[in-house]
């Protein structure tokens, strides 16, 4: 499997991650990755940048030799409508947006809850990827999870880091099983990220390559295996 996409990283500006934009870039252009995200920790995260930051990455250059790198927010979900920390205004003008379930923005809910406040924020039209969906501390309806995600249109992330054993999130690697498992059935393409916080993690899905592999899941659902594959799933066009 060709790995040629990770949209899901971090740069200083997001308060606890270590690398800068242009050392993030350099090192994704080295492992050979030809669509890249930046998705910063939007303004409701204990540390990161404020919404004036977003609203500027207009000024930032795309293309780096083979390299698009798209730019954009991992965006806090904030409560059980769905609603993110990041207004429309600002949200129309992100390459991408990442959505999820951190502990300092959203406390978890029952199952029905957590899984409605996922399907509302599937409702929203800048929303293009469902972030960690795997955090056992946030229990859900997995089935209900992946026919969300084919009604309106969004990708599964199968967080590299999640699975990592010194990661604080919980029982990842049997949620992503389950997951992944109802995405075959229903034909849910997912994308894999690093939810890299250091350069050299970039491009880093072993774990989630082993998964994958594992369950036999079929290539054609796994969007990192071209730009192209990912295209029609981000705001911005390319």
């Amino acid at each position: 499997m060709n790995d040629y996409v990770d949209l899901h990283t971090h740069t200083i500006a997001s308060g606890h991650a270590y690398s800068t934009i242009e050392a993030m870039i350099k090192a994704a252009e080295q492992k050979g990755i030809r669509l890249f995200g930046i998705t910063e920790h939007a303004p409701k995260m204990p540390g990161t940048c404020s919404e004036l930051y977003f609203n500027n990455l207009r000024v930032l250059e795309r293309k780096h030799g083979e390299m698009y790198t798209l730019f954009g927010a991992e965006l806090n979900i904030m409560d059980r409508e769905g609603h993110v920390d990041l207004p429309e205004r600002t949200l129309k003008q992100m390459d991408l947006c990442v959505a999820s379930m951190h502990g300092p923005c959203f406390h978890p809910g029952t199952i029905e809850e957590n899984t409605k406040t996922y399907l509302n924020v599937m409702k929203n039209p800048y929303v293009n990827i469902i972030g960690h969906p795997d955090d056992g501390r946030y229990e859900i309806d997995y089935e209900a999870l992946v026919q969300g995600a084919k009604e309106y249109g969004k990708v599964l992330e199968l967080n590299n880091h999640s699975m990592d054993p010194e990661c604080t999130r919980e029982n990842a690697v049997e949620n992503d099983t389950v997951m992944l498992e109802l995405c075959k059935k229903y034909q849910v393409p997912v994308v894999m990220d690093s939810d890299a916080h250091f350069d050299l993690l970039i491009g880093e899905f072993d774990l989630a390559r082993d998964l994958l592999e594992k369950l036999d899941f079929p290539e054609e659902l796994v969007l990192n295996r071209s730009a192209d594959a990912i295209r029609e799933y981000v705001n911005r066009k390319f």
